[in-house]
């Protein structure tokens, strides 16, 4: 083997390499026969030895006359008179600084779309009110003391004290859905001593200030004060939560101004916000843990490499050599490969048109979504519409659903047709009409004198007001002002401290008796026939979450009838209500069916019972001490022997396929939760009728009052007895439990197959999310669609935002954007799922790129006494990851092991993933080994079958390697695409390109030395057969393997192809 033995040979400025004899091409016949025969080899190798002297051409060094101090006059072009002792050129550092370039790239234009983002909320205009007027500025240009104008529907910027507004009760309505999630409009009073003042201007013509407490997390309570000075003597007014306006809500009704107390990060929303971190995949810090793998082994093969060299020499500076060639072993081009490939699925996900309008807006991590094994989800806007419609009306005798609202109709336009009948004939006299009747012995009543009364409590049993829209074209001082109004059914909406009581408002509307108009003291009623209605409102009692109801007496203006309405839940009015054997079970049936029941029943007052209980009511509300006690103790005193009139069903309309959605995921082994702000009746009723908690399944219901720690020691043993049972738990008692118990109480409810938390505010949803990833170290997935969500969703390791009524809020701060729920599936089945498997798979076949090259170096360097000296010139192992391979390898982002329809049709293929079973130490291990086999089978080969043409053994093993590499991707791929095959034709024709011209790369050695390969040896049968030889030895096991692999232990999602 005419090859030096020694390392100094191969450091020797005399190589041998030179000296081989080159391949020497005989003469032969010319003409057709030579041609046909094996002059076209000949021929082609001409052509492209000519193309190659053309390209390398060095240019030709001439004698030259050179004038004295006229470098001017010279003929020639010489080169600079620099000295370049550098080893590389600016081509050496490309690859290192695109991986650098890509991975900044990304990063930079995710940080521009946010920056973007956050400059559409702060450029938002407001109207300040100066002392000469109204300005505009932006949201970001307010400043604490600043007076601000709020137009309805418009978002208010910063948190401000309420000062005045259109409204002439004084107060508004503001929906703060984006703040706590609830959406009951929250009603909010103007400070009485600005709201007096006559015209808005006098606001800069008094001396008055706000004292506000320091800010803080909370957002149901504010202390605070407001002193008008240049009073005598000064007015001191008590602030509280009702005079607050919080940044993040948005005005429901008139025009609001406000006093800034707390602008940016001071503000109520912002605190509650979490800042957001750097999310890092699961999948990326397992290959960072392989890397370090693959460094230690780096370091060790180097050390043994030196070791078996026996130390001799400066071996340290051969450490130092051989570090550098093994350090393929570290896969640099991983980081942009992934990078590549995550853009490319962002791409894929925003193009799907099943899920249209899904923004990726975080880049790094769409593996994540085919790693979960917890999705927190919000209810308001999420799981429901938020749209409640009246769905049924049970009598007890008789029941009405959307179908047969028309029959009630009739009954109503009968009833009141009579009544109205009546009313005229009896004109001339004093005595109320229905005043004879109540004295008449009891009859059992006709079922539309049912229907009647039923309707009428429903219509006036409420706290809902109507509101007309200002004509068009009002502007300037009158919106503080008179305000011309339209009273026509088209112009009125409805406002309520609840959706449910405009729901069963929307209703009676709908069936002949409208709300036409109330104010504190009285309402109005507009009957079938267009008869109006008025009564006085006596007393209010709102609605507790103690109470579960509330009431409202009311007295008929036309008939002088006082009458004692009242609506709660069944389990607070059953004892209130007289003696029935319905109630109960129509309640049962309703809420299987998801629907909320109100039960609803009346009393009739005499003018004494009324004065009587009116003279105790105030003295109660007048007591100093036990104030809350003796006031409901008054009441409760009315509430006996009710008639019970009516039960009604209303739905909260789910998003569209949300129970389809939950069951997929469910089947899929995600388990889900449902953090909500709304009340633990609501929440439970929507966790039923969603299907979150199904049917069969028992619901234990945490304690909500619970404040110490023997409390909740008590409640979760009461709950470990339990098996197989869903959670529903308030964020009171779960703020105490965590206090004490937290290690227990998250062990007890990740065993539950759904838990509820509600009454949470955003810091909690947050917290709660915090918890289950320390505790369990599993995946968590936020999804939500308000400001209140979004530090659950920057808390988790997947944040979802749903684009909805409630702003884009949630979206804008999430990772990834959807603008319905039910998309959800398809973006955790089919791309989370791809997403995961084609990266596992990319990483890993980069790794093995890496490992099979510095195998063979190992072996090459081994054979030849542990010469630490490269096996390829610097630009073949460039090419060798770019151009040659990489294509072929990225191609693997397009594969796909079943379609998109079969992973949303069988979601248990999903549950796989949560195991990480597609990137593991084991699965790390087996490509190893074949990086191992294949690299040592390439080298061996190539010394063994060519030892009498050495100086072929690069272009041979280099050869054998890309095609190895090439074949292996086939191996890989499950599903071929188009762009695949493209791939791998490209990349072995730009291979075949550039042994024809870049042949000086593939001899041994130094390229001074004239090792070139012969072009007319590679085009020989031998050679050809030779590659293909170590080629199939190094591949066709694998194949084999694959195969039986296949055939005795098939994957799940093959059971599906075949």
């Amino acid at each position: 083997m005419p090859l030096m033995m020694s390392e100094e040979g191969f450091e020797n400025d005399e190589s041998d390499y030179h000296t081989l004899p080159r391949a020497r091409i005989t003469r032969r016949k010319r003409g057709l026969e030579w041609f046909v025969c094996g002059g076209w080899k000949y021929f082609c190798t001409s052509c492209c030895d000519w193309l190659i002297n053309i390209c390398q051409r060095k240019k030709e060094l001439k004698a030259r006359t050179v004038w004295l101090g006229c470098p001017e006059k010279c003929e020639e072009k010489h080169p600079r008179n620099s000295i370049k002792n550098q080893k590389y050129n600016i081509f050496t550092f490309i690859p290192g600084g695109f991986v650098l370039a890509v991975t900044i790239t990304r990063e930079a234009i995710d940080e521009f779309r946010r920056f973007q983002r956050d400059k559409e909320v702060n450029s938002q205009l407001y109207s300040k009110l100066t002392v000469r007027g109204k300005v505009q500025v932006k949201s970001s240009d307010i400043q604490v003391g600043d007076l601000i104008i709020v137009e309805k529907n418009q978002r208010i910027p910063s948190d401000m004290v309420f000062l005045r507004t259109s409204e002439k009760a004084g107060s508004c309505f503001i929906r703060t859905d984006q703040l706590d999630g609830e959406t009951d409009w929250k009603l909010k009073v103007a400070v009485s001593c600005t709201q007096r003042l006559p015209a808005l201007g006098d606001l800069f013509s008094i001396i008055a200030y706000v004292y506000a407490q320091k800010p803080q997390l909370d957002i149901h309570s504010f202390e605070g004060t407001f002193t008008r000075e240049d009073s005598d003597p000064p007015v001191h007014e008590s602030l509280s939560i009702e005079n607050t306006l919080w940044a993040s809500t948005v005005v429901a009704s008139g025009t609001v101004i406000g006093v800034v107390i707390y602008t940016g990060k001071e503000t109520r929303s912002v605190m509650n916000t979490s800042n957001p971190k750097n999310k890092v995949g699961l999948l990326d810090l397992e290959l960072n843990q392989l890397t370090k793998a693959l460094f230690l082994a780096l370091v060790v093969l180097s050390v043994v490499m030196v070791t078996l060299q026996g130390f001799a020499g400066p071996w340290y500076r051969n450490l130092f050599r051989f570090l550098l060639l093994f350090s393929y072993i570290i896969p640099i081009s991983l980081r942009v490969n992934l990078d590549m490939g995550k853009a490319a699925y962002g791409w894929m996900i925003m193009k799907d048109e099943n899920i249209p309008g899904t923004v990726v807006r975080t880049s790094t991590i769409p593996e994540e979504l085919g790693r979960l094994v917890y999705l927190l989800t919000d209810k308001t806007g999420t799981l429901t519409q938020n749209e409640m419609i009246f769905k049924r009306l049970h009598l007890g005798t008789v029941s009405y659903g959307t179908d047969t609202m028309d029959e009630i109709q009739n009954h109503l336009l009968n009833s009141y047709s009579q009544v109205h009948t009546q009313a005229s004939g009896n004109n001339s006299s004093s005595t109320p009409p229905r005043k004879s009747q109540s004295l008449a012995p009891k009859v059992r009543k006709s079922v539309s004198s049912r229907i009647h009364e039923a309707v009428k409590a429903i219509a006036l049993c409420h706290n809902v007001t109507p509101v007309y829209e200002a004509r068009a074209g009002i502007t300037g001082e009158t919106e503080f002002g008179e305000a011309d109004q339209d009273f026509s059914d088209e112009n009125r909406t409805y406002q309520a401290s609840s959706p449910d009581e405009v729901a069963l408002v929307q209703w009676t509307e709908s069936v002949g008796l409208t709300l036409v108009s109330r104010d504190l003291t009285s309402m109005q009623l507009k009957t079938p026939g267009g008869q109006v209605l008025t009564y006085c409102i006596l007393q209010m009692f709102p609605f507790t979450s103690e109470s579960k109801r509330m009431g409202i007496i009311v007295k008929d203006e036309s008939t002088a009838e006082i009458t004692f309405y009242m609506k709660g839940a069944d389990v607070a009015m059953s004892t209130i209500v007289q003696y029935n054997d319905w109630l109960e079970e129509e309640c049962g049936n309703m809420a299987r069916e998801g629907l909320r029941t109100l039960v609803v029943a009346k009393r009739a007052l005499t003018e004494e019972q009324y004065q009587d209980f009116e003279s105790r009511y105030s003295q109660a509300k007048l007591s100093i001490h036990d104030r809350t006690l003796k006031v409901a103790a008054v009441v409760e005193s009315l509430e006996r022997e009710m008639e019970l009139l009516c039960l009604t069903g209303v739905e909260d309309q789910l998003q569209a396929d949300v129970r389809p959605t939950l069951e997929m995921l469910r089947n899929a082994g995600i388990k889900i939760w449902m953090l909500t702000g709304d009340k633990l009746e609501t929440a439970t009723c929507i966790a039923k009728s969603s299907h979150l908690v199904s049917r069969t399944q028992d619901i234990h219901i945490f304690r909500p009052e619970v404040t110490s720690r023997g409390e909740a020691h008590l409640e979760l043993n009461a709950f470990r007895r339990k098996h197989d049972c869903a959670l529903v738990i308030s964020g009171d008692s779960l703020e105490v439990c965590l206090k004490y118990y937290e290690h227990e109480l998250v062990e007890l409810a990740c065993q539950c197959p759904a838990v509820v938390c509600c009454r949470c505010s955003p810091t909690q949803k947050a917290h709660i999310v915090t918890l289950l990833r320390q505790h369990t170290g599993k995946r968590t997935c936020a999804i939500g669609d308000g400001g209140n969500d979004v530090s659950m969703i920057q808390a988790a390791d997947c944040g979802i935002g749903i684009e909805g009524k409630e702003g884009k809020q949630a979206s804008l701060a999430a990772d990834f954007s959807i603008t319905q729920f039910r998309h959800i599936g398809r973006l955790l089945m089919v791309h989370g799922r791809n997403s995961y498997k084609r990266s596992a798979a990319l990483g890993q076949f980069v790794m093995h790129r890496g490992l099979i090259i510095s195998t063979m170096q190992a072996v090459f360097s081994s054979v030849f006494y542990f010469a630490s000296v490269p096996l390829y010139q610097g630009f073949l192992m460039v090419g060798y990851a770019t151009i040659y391979t990489m294509f072929p390898v990225f191609s693997l982002v397009l594969d796909q092991d079943v379609k998109p329809e079969m992973a949303i049709l069988y979601p248990e293929l999903y549950k796989e993933l949560t195991k990480g079973r597609s990137l593991s130490f084991k699965t790390f291990f087996i490509w190893v080994l074949i990086s191992i086999y294949q690299g040592g089978i390439l080298m061996y080969g190539a010394l063994v079958l060519f030892d009498s043409e050495f100086v072929h053994v690069v272009a041979i093993s280099f050869t054998a390697l890309i095609l190895t590499e090439l074949l292996m991707v086939a191996l890989t791929i499950r599903t071929w695409h188009w762009l695949m095959v493209m791939a791998e034709f490209l990349s072995l024709g730009c291979y075949v390109a550039s042994l024809a011209f870049l042949n000086e790369y593939f001899g041994i050695g130094r390229v001074s030395f004239g090792a070139f390969l012969d072009v007319a040896f590679i085009t020989t049968v031998t050679f050809l057969w030779k590659v293909s030889a170590i080629t199939v030895v190094s591949c066709l096991p694998l194949y084999i393997l694959k195969y039986l692999k296949r055939k005795l232990s098939p994957p799940s999602y093959s059971k599906l192809t075949s």
